[in-house]
């Protein structure tokens, strides 16, 4: 049976098919009380006007527009604007990223920006390949022909720009930057338009339509002076604004003193470049003027946000930093956006302009006790975690080892999440959080609240496997390895080393995950820990089955059975006398693989786990197909096949179908073969299983040469072969490669035919199974044969 990836023996207990996504459409709300920058519309607008007909003039050159200017003078907004005019454009969709190049917290990955747009973008999970370069390469490949708008926005470097852009001359890049990114504009090509500060006229027209219905008669010099106090920065601007708004009856002559009187309160935002330093003096004086004009209970909580790990944040989290409830905390949240100190960006959700965040931080630095500024760190990283533990449990199976987790202040309210929407809310707040939770494990490492550092993926671990490509959250998981080794905490050591574990098998680096899984296992077995052995214990031996060491496998998962009937767990004990059964398959134990994969079945049918029992039936099936024992193994599989597909689980579908091609195969049935085959072939790529695909591909090509059409044939073993390759999948290319040597024996290839036995036969030397040495006695004889 082909191994099925992390859900083969990896206890996932699935509840939610996977569906199509839409297109992407990710830009922000249009911007309001937008003020002039015609100019600059109508230069990023020639982008779209395509050459004069009969000319070669750019044709096939990818277009970047870059929108550059000082800190604060409204270069997103510009960018935002003109995305939402010309968007209808670009049917395929609107990507759209903050790469947060000038905030005080840790910059955004270009690695996981790529995951996140190729998953934007419905390309499947096991599709995204690990790395900055491969992922740049797909999502070029993604978007050839495609129409789509992305914006970049607050990039620092070029260098991180490039792996972004698409190679397509169908899309449109907008980049937003504090630099003049002259190496776009030299080797892409980048159409760079300024953005300066406002005129004097267009500064007391953006007063005045803030002021639109709040204020009236106010003077024309008055207003122009307090647009020079303000460096005539939007940013500024609006600011004031709304504080001259909210007092329709203060005069405009008060205000203007009180900014004139305002010393520099904030020595934190670094200016560089020449012809700045106006500019950052105007914006720091505003915003500590502004800042004092807050109530205290506000005020505290915009400085305790700057310890918050991401500049983005719901109320929740808001009210735990300031011990608060919600509708205190959702209260000062809305008077800082008011006041333009915080915007408001979803349904009790807001984020930072990064020069405010900046000037949070200084602030909490400069009026918080590092106790108080602890306290305040131990709150809302101790909501992170509880959260995120309770939208595991709504949204993921009971397979995370369990933990007693890190107590919280009793004022910290965590999330809660609806058990009857199948754990949607759950999930959706983790994807919506991700980035919150990656940096909230850093922070908490680095302060030394070691116990929340490696508590947060641990209680993930479901979430992470599921639903992320494996390299998104090793770091973290590496942090979270560090956070537990000093802390002393071998229950937490040996829970992140399994997670690790999970995540290298992910990824297919077997030795490695090997590795972790084996010291887990050690400590659990110190500890005395039965649940963390017999998981443990599950992991290594589905690990020893991708490297098809079954012996291994065997002692792994007899050992994992064990501590389940110890527990008593009745889904455990089914799900691992699964594996079981799947080992002993292919250590070609026949009769004692038929007994467990039946009673698996059975016990996973009454713990009403009917996924878990497809994958059983479609292993027993497997057996039956071995024994020659055809018609059981065609009723079994259908039987699989019917369940998977009452319980919506396409994965299980799919095994299903691949198991009823071989099964006619083996009956040289080829037509129907062919006909579950492709079936199967098309469900392993819509739910991203390339390869199980290439497995179905490998069993095409079989039915092919069935057929008498031998290049077919050639051609899906080829395709096989190289997906198998590509995954360092060893044992499944040795394979792979003596069927493509039969087929190309056929088609009147000998000598190539008898290279491709040859490295066959060398893979087939590092395994030392029953089944390795059929196939490698059956290799040995076809290249005699051909001798």
């Amino acid at each position: 049976m082909v191994q099925a990836g992390e859900v083969r023996g990896g206890v996932h207990f699935h509840s939610a098919a996977l569906t199509s996504a839409p297109r992407p459409a990710q830009l922000p709300g249009n911007v309001g009380g937008f003020v002039n920058r015609i100019d600059e519309l109508r230069s990023l607008h020639a982008l779209l006007e395509l050459p004069p007909p009969g000319t070669q003039q750019n044709s096939g050159v990818l277009r970047i527009a870059v929108v550059v200017g000082t800190a604060g003078v409204g270069k997103t907004s510009l960018a935002i604007r003109w995305a939402h005019q010309i968007k209808e454009h670009f049917p395929d969709g609107q990507l759209y990223v903050n790469l947060r190049g000038y905030d005080p917290g840790p910059p955004v990955i270009v690695t996981d920006v790529l995951g996140r747009f190729l998953r934007a973008l419905d390309v499947p999970l096991e599709h995204i390949p690990t790395g900055e370069e491969p992922r740049a390469e797909l999502f070029r490949s993604v978007t050839a022909g495609r129409r789509v708008l992305i914006v970049l926005d607050n990039a620092a470097t070029a260098s991180e720009i490039r792996p972004l852009l698409p190679g397509s001359s169908s899309c449109l890049v907008a980049i937003t930057s504090r630099t003049r990114m002259s190496g776009l504009v030299v080797r892409e090509g980048a159409h760079r338009v300024g953005v300066e500060t406002l005129s004097q006229a267009e500064s007391v027209q953006l007063l005045r339509t803030v002021f639109a219905g709040y204020r009236t008669g106010d003077d024309q010099e008055e207003l122009a002076e307090l647009a020079r106090l303000c460096a005539r920065l939007p940013l500024a601007l609006r600011i004031v604004a709304e504080r001259a708004a909210a007092r329709p009856r203060m005069p405009l002559r008060d205000l203007i003193a009180d900014l004139r009187d305002e010393s520099g309160l904030w020595d934190a935002l670094s200016v560089t470049g020449e012809g700045e330093a106006e500019e950052a003096d105007a914006v720091r004086t505003v915003f500590a003027w502004s800042y004092r004009t807050l109530t205290p209970q506000s005020a505290r909580m915009f400085r305790l946000l700057g310890l918050h790990p991401g500049p983005e944040f719901r109320v929740e989290a808001a009210a735990a930093l300031a011990a608060t409830t919600t509708v205190r905390a959702r209260r000062h949240l809305d008077s800082l956006a008011a006041a333009h100190l915080l915007e408001e960006c979803g349904h009790d959700r807001y984020q930072f302009h990064d020069l405010l965040r900046a000037y949070a931080v200084d602030q909490t630095q400069r009026e918080e006790s590092p106790g108080d500024r602890r306290a305040a760190l131990e709150r809302v990283l101790g909501w992170y975690l509880h959260s995120a533990a309770a939208a595991a449990l709504a949204g993921s199976c009971s397979y995370t080892m369990p933990l007693t987790l890190e107590p919280v202040d009793g004022h910290v309210r965590p999330m809660s999440f609806d058990d009857g929407d199948d754990g949607k809310a759950g999930i959706a707040w983790y994807e919506t959080e991700r980035d919150n939770l990656i940096t909230a494990v850093r922070i908490a490492g680095a302060v030394g609240l070691d116990r929340v550092a490696w508590q947060i993926p641990a209680v993930l671990t479901m979430v992470i496997a599921d639903r992320e490509p494996a390299d998104t959250w090793l770091p973290a998981q590496r942090m979270a390895l560090e956070s537990a080794l000093r802390a002393g905490d071998r229950y937490g050591e040996a829970i992140t080393l399994d997670n690790l574990g999970i995540a290298y098998r992910h990824l297919f680096r077997l030795a490695e995950a090997e590795e972790y899984f084996s010291a887990a296992l050690n400590i659990l077995q110190e500890l005395g820990d039965v649940f963390g052995i017999a998981r443990a214990a599950n992991g290594l031996g589905v690990t020893h089955m991708f490297a098809h060491r079954v012996e291994d496998a065997t002692t792994c998962f007899e050992q994992a059975l064990e501590q389940a009937n110890e527990l008593d767990n009745v889904l455990y004990t089914g799900a691992f006398t699964r594996n079981l059964g799947w080992a002993l398959l292919e250590c070609d134990e026949l009769d004692r693989a038929e007994e467990l994969l039946s009673s698996s079945a059975a016990i996973l049918a009454d713990a009403k786990e009917p996924l878990e029992q497809a994958e059983a039936l479609t292993l027993l099936s497997a057996v039956h197909r071995r024994a020659g024992r055809f018609t059981p193994a065609n009723e079994t599989a259908e039987q699989a096949l019917a369940i998977a597909g009452e319980a919506d689980g396409k994965l299980f579908e799919s095994l299903a179908l691949l198991e009823l091609g071989r099964n006619s195969l083996a009956q040289e049935e080829a037509t129907e073969a062919l006909a579950h085959l492709q079936q199967a072939a098309a469900l392993f790529q819509r739910i991203g299983r390339p390869d199980l695909q290439a497995a179905a591909w490998d069993a095409t090509g079989e039915a092919y040469l069935l057929l008498g059409r031998v290049e077919e044939a050639v051609a899906f073993h080829r395709q096989a072969c190289s997906a198998f390759r590509s995954r360092d999948d060893r044992w499944s290319l040795a394979l792979s490669l003596a069927r493509l040597a039969v087929a190309l024996t056929r088609q009147g290839f000998p000598q190539e035919a008898q290279e491709q036995r040859l490295e066959a036969l060398r893979l087939l030397t590092a395994f030392h199974d029953t089944m390795a040495r059929a196939r490698r006695s059956e290799v040995e004889a076809a290249a005699r044969a051909e001798t």
